[in-house]
């Protein structure tokens, strides 16, 4: 921070990006930090909008005890003392009673290092339990497991610099433009500056990351082992070898590529394997062969599989026969999902893993963390990962459990069987931010968490920068940091002197001099010159990426030297052969269903569903489906649809966006239900997971989709709540300054009017209330007014005869409502002149489909460039430009179909 006025200097903690964000003094409103070299100032519209989240809307504010005598749903506030008195109490009896192994945490990539640091030496080095998992296992675990496997060690060796300088980008199951939009725009703008560089995506659905690709391989589910396999045989039979560096450098290689040999040395029949046309293949092989400068970006298409750390480490493969690593402008570059996945990874809070990058396979290892921390005990072996950790609470193995900052009941796999397990454990724990979560909702006792901008630490983004997370807002209520609670049971339960912690400070010195202590350079992971920082050093830390050695000095790119971490010093070819999904479809299931995120929300949108500005993009949960797949399963664009696989099912909207190939549906991650009466797409997911790293399947289970019958449909905004017992299906959305709801029944109602009233809440004896019906068309219309002031609008009707929606909510916005405006409310439609913008586009400046339509129409625009100076779309965080580039192709389509 440079001067009094410079406000707070901070990240966002959204994607694994890491951008800096600047909070002025006066407002809570946020900015890019310019200063950041993650993001030099530019903010995707997540991180634009993160001031709208800074609300007390559902926030927990102190710890609450669930009492079952009064009923499931009560809850009683209770102190903090007695709060953590009662899970050291119950921790320890169940520990006396049934051993380390009976209790865990589950924790989150949304905590701070610092956090993390703690719950792992509280777990692994005094309880004695490997039992700490972290919901980053559901996202780059398999990406751990690789690199270990290849490098010796749990190091993504690249920067962001290596996208603006390589001449070819390989982008693997990652929508970057969508999920990683800032890095994304970093690539465009290289792009822009140097067209000769090339942009390949390898993904099955044509998302909007394809927008500006040279190619695109639109591979099958599943088959990218063979088509890395098939790149690392091209590569050895065109003399794309770096000799020097594989023999110099690598062990292996024969085994590998006899591998590889047997399962993609027929290039015919690896094209059929893949789904994608030979001249492709042999496109993007002769590509990566010519270009030295080869940077490989691979996220959770890669890593959620059943085979995921085989495909990182074909891809991994294919850079270390080549000797593109290390060196500015290539590598192999694994793309977190969460802010501090990569902090997690450092403490070691996954399971399988001990701090500062140490193993559990190692004695030697063990005997140095438990020697460092003077613990009285070390985890002798890994604890259990996600999706087994919940299978041992579901057979009563595990009897306590403490879960932080994540939300297992909608983003677990078989995610029906894990509230289940909740419901039966002994003791559930539940520290967050919000109250009302599915999660939340099992818990014994609930903890109030620090939210963004109230909490104090360090994170560590996709390229091992470590930036600042600073608080600018006083602690609400009686929330507290999530390190003071894990402290405050270690005290209790017997060991206050090795939790004596007064500030994140301390606890980040102990973290750096950690990955320090007895580390003779086998292990990259070292962070000795942050070690020491006094409270102001660590209070004006700036980003800066490790290893440190010196202070103030971070290492950009790691094994440009050759040398890797294993024992030999050599990187390691990695056999990787394909194996077969452990589900296939079939008659009853004959679709593959593919999950993921979508542009403007966050994984269960605890955060995001707050945001108005963020709900206005996709407001509704969907299933997306090829045509030809929706005519044969009975259902329309736009329509209702039930999809079933062997685990659970959902109902959402349908829509046909032309991404995806016949036999393929995306449900995106998000909804759950406080946001949609059934769209927890993690009850479908089947709970397969990979055998080395543990992370699971969410790319490939088999369903079916049905239509969904309702007999009406409904619109609905409110400032108060509604009876939503009497839908058979809903979603809602946040607006400015009400809720909407999407929403659709059965049955006759026979009294439309008290219907409504009884549904919104209405219950006063004469309410300013004005209504239009039509009974032959099935149509109904009211809306509540009090004091002039609009409270809530209602629509029922059949589903094609709904009003456009987008401008509802500006009534709500306005002090008092006039004659015109009333009337526009029976009429459903705008009488003040203004046309309906349509669905949002650009989230950022808040522009419609309709209005970039118009704009394109009659004033010919023709690129996006003119759309921006026209109306400002597409000009702040650029991930809208790929709907804005479609938007001018679809009209340039209609012109020249248009007669002359």
């Amino acid at each position: 921070m440079s001067g009094a006025d410079a406000g707070v200097l901070t990240t966002c903690p959204y994607c694994g990006v890491g951008c800096g964000v600047r909070v002025p003094a006066a407002d809570a409103a946020v900015q890019g930090d310019v200063t950041h070299p993650a993001n030099g100032g530019r903010l995707c519209v997540k991180g634009s909008t993160l001031h709208e989240t800074l609300v007390p809307q559902g926030r927990l504010l102190q710890p609450l005890q669930r009492v079952a005598e009064s009923g499931p749903d009560t809850l009683q506030p209770l102190a903090w003392d007695a709060a953590l008195d009662r899970i050291a109490a119950r921790f320890a009896r169940t520990i006396a009673e049934h051993g380390p192994d009976s209790v865990a945490f589950y924790v989150s990539g949304q905590l701070l290092t610092e956090d993390y640091y703690v719950a792992n030496k509280l777990m692994k080095g005094y309880i004695g339990s490997g039992n700490i998992d972290t919901n980053s296992r559901l996202c780059m675990s398999s990406a751990v497991a690789g690199h270990k496997r290849a490098f010796g060690e749990d190091v993504v060796p690249g920067c962001y610099e290596d996208f603006e300088v390589a001449d070819l980008i390989v982008l693997v199951g990652s929508n970057t433009a969508w999920c990683h939009p800032v890095l994304y725009q970093r690539i465009v703008a290289a792009k822009e500056r140097r067209p000769a560089l090339k942009l390949v995506v390898v993904d099955p659905r044509r998302t909007p990351t394809c927008d500006l690709a040279d190619l695109h391989l639109p591979l099958l589910p599943g088959s990218d082992v063979p088509l890395f396999n098939g790149l690392l045989v091209w590569l050895a039979a065109h003399g794309a070898v770096d000799r020097d560096f594989v023999d110099g450098h690598t062990r292996g290689l024969d085994a590998a590529l006899a591998v590889a040999r047997d399962s993609a040395g027929d290039l015919d029949a690896l094209a059929r394997q893949c789904g994608v046309q030979r001249e492709r293949l042999e496109a993007f092989y002769a590509l990566f062969a010519a270009t030295e400068k080869t940077v490989t970006l691979f996220s959770q298409g890669v890593n959620q599989s059943g085979q995921g750390t085989d495909k990182v480490n074909s891809i991994i493969n294919c850079h270390l026969l080549s000797g593109r690593i290390g060196r500015p402008g290539m590598g192999p570059f694994s793309m977190t999902g969460q802010p501090n996945a990569m902090g997690g990874r450092e403490v070691g809070g996954l399971a399988n893993t001990l701090a500062a990058h140490l193993d559990f396979a190692e004695p030697a290892q063990r005997a140095l963390v438990q020697r460092f921390w003077a613990s009285p005990r070390i985890a002798e072996r890994p604890g259990l990962k996600a999706v087994d950790l919940f299978e041992a609470v579901h057979a009563g193995r595990i009897k306590a459990i403490w879960i932080v900052a994540t939300n297992p009941v909608v983003s677990l796999p078989d995610a029906d069987r894990v509230r289940e397990a909740l419901r039966r454990c002994e003791f559930v724990v539940v520290s967050d931010v919000v109250q009302h979560t599915d999660t939340a909702q099992l818990a014994h006792l609930l903890l109030p968490a620090l939210a963004w901008g109230e909490k104090d630490g360090t994170v560590t983004n996709s390229e091992r920068c470590i930036s600042r997370q600073r608080a600018f807002r006083p602690a609400p209520g009686e929330a507290r940091p999530d390190w003071w609670a894990f402290a405050g049971v270690a005290a209790r339960m017997g060991w206050a002197e090795a939790f004596a912690y007064d500030t994140p400070a301390a606890i980040f010195d102990e973290h750096a001099r950690l990955s320090a202590f007895e580390n003779d350079g086998a292990r990259r992971f070292d962070l000795r010159g942050l070690a020491g920082l006094t409270r102001a050093e660590y209070d004006a830390l700036a980003p800066i990426r490790w290893p440190v050695l010196e202070r103030g000095q971070g290492t950009d790119r790691l094994y440009g030297d050759g040398r890797f971490s294993h024992a030999d010093g050599r990187a390691v070819f990695v056999p990787t052969a394909p194996v077969a999904p452990a589900h296939a479809p079939d008659a009853g299931y004959p679709l593959v269903l593919n999950t993921g995120r979508v542009r403007d929300q966050w994984h269960t949108m605890t955060r995001t569903g707050l945001a108005p500005t963020l709900g206005a993009h996709l407001p509704e949960p969907y299933v997306d489906l090829h045509p030809a797949d929706a005519l044969a399963c009975g259902v329309r664009d736009g329509g209702l649809a039930r999809v079933i696989s062997r685990w659970g099912s959902l109902v959402v909207r349908v829509r046909s966006s032309g991404e995806l190939r016949r036999g393929q549906v995306f449900v995106p991650i998000h909804w759950n239900d406080q946001f949609a009466s059934d769209a927890r797409v993690g009850a479908l997911v089947n709970p397969v997971v990979d055998p080395l790293s543990g992370e699971p399947e969410f790319k490939h289970t088999p369903v079916r989709v049905e239509e969904f019958r309702a007999d009406w449909h409904g619109l609905a905004y409110t400032r108060g709540t509604v009876d939503l017992q009497r839908l058979a299906w809903w979603a809602r959305v946040q607006t400015t300054a009400a809720q909407r709801y999407e929403f659709a029944g059965r049955g006759v109602i026979a009294d439309r009017a008290q219907w409504a009233r009884a549904f919104l809440g209405v219950d006063e004896p004469a309410p300013d209330w004005i209504e239009y019906r039509d009974d032959g068309s099935g149509v109904y219309h009211a809306a509540y007014i009090r004091d002039g002031r609009l409270q809530a609008c209602l629509y029922i009707a059949p589903r094609e005869m709904l009003p456009a929606r987008d401008w509802f909510a500006g009534l709500f916005e306005r002090l008092r409502l006039s004659l015109r405006d009333r009337a526009s409310l029976m009429a459903a439609e705008p009488f003040s002149g203004g046309a309906d913008a349509g669905p949002q586009v650009c989230s950022c400046y808040k522009v419609g489909r309709n209005t970039i339509l118009k704009a394109i129409r009659e004033q010919g625009l023709s690129t996006p460039r003119q759309v921006t100076a026209c109306l400002k779309a597409g000009g702040n965080c650029g991930s809208c430009l790929p709907e804005i580039r479609g938007l001018l192709a679809e009209c340039a389509l209609v012109e020249r179909a248009e007669p002359a």
